[in-house]
């Protein structure tokens, strides 16, 4: 478990702070600019991240679910070798998942007004500033990032109602201990997975709170992560 929750913390440091430091500069300049590589870079390094910590945290409800539903072979199944796999794969998944998006963005006619209405650059906002028809490439984007951010989602609440039904059939005491014990994943899911699905279920349509929960799902989910399971550990 500790070992998966140091990786997480890893990739919750590099997801607060891929635009962040960039946040900060434009807050005392008056240019507010970023250059084309730049701005496909925080497109590449957004993805990636969202998309590993998503395979991880399914991985977390699987290392949960061995915990909880079969503690006596625990340490045989998740052993080292499982979750550097399990690693692996989710770092994988995201990257191959960013590299899908930057495949068709980079060579999209940008003709201006180049202007991204947020502190980063993210791919709905950037396909907007195409100048021919995006039709196809948001639905791409919809099959791609929501499909992927809704799948995970519900991955994980089925994992969690099975192992607290699991639990509730063999005693009534175990099922609060375990849902105690979920508590703490349960919100990371819920805050990680809430603004996520929010916007690429429907990406293409912003409204004047979209800039507050691009702060909150860059900057402050990432934080709370840690504080949440060091709390409750």
């Amino acid at each position: 478990m500790y070992f998966l929750l140091s990786n997480l913390s890893f990739i919750d440091i590099c997801q607060s702070n891929f635009a962040t430091p960039k946040m900060l500069v434009d807050f005392f300049v008056e240019n507010k600019t970023i250059s084309f590589e730049g701005c496909m870079a925080q497109i590449f390094l957004l993805h990636s991240f969202v998309g590993s910590e998503m395979m991880l945290l399914v991985a977390m409800a699987y290392d949960r679910f061995i915990a909880i539903c079969k503690p006596l072979h625990y340490s045989t199944i998740m052993n080292r070798r499982l979750c550097i796999i399990f690693v692996f794969i989710s770092w994988a998944v995201g990257i191959l998942h960013s590299v899908s998006h930057l495949a068709f963005t980079v060579d999209l006619p940008f003709c201006g007004p180049n202007e991204v209405d947020s502190f980063f650059c993210d791919l709905p906002l950037v396909i907007e500033l195409a100048c021919m028809d995006t039709y196809e490439m948001e639905i791409m984007t919809l099959t791609n990032s929501g499909l992927i951010s809704l799948g995970c989602f519900l991955a994980l609440i089925i994992s969690y109602v099975i192992i607290l039904i699991t639990v509730w059939r063999r005693s009534s005491s175990g099922s609060s201990k375990a849902l105690s014990t979920l508590t703490a994943h349960i919100i990371v899911v819920i805050l990680f997975f809430g603004p996520c699905i929010y916007f690429y279920i429907w990406p293409f349509s912003r409204l004047s709170v979209d800039k507050f929960l691009s702060v909150f799902y860059t900057v402050c989910t990432p934080m709370l992560n840690p504080i949440i399971y060091s709390l409750r550990n």
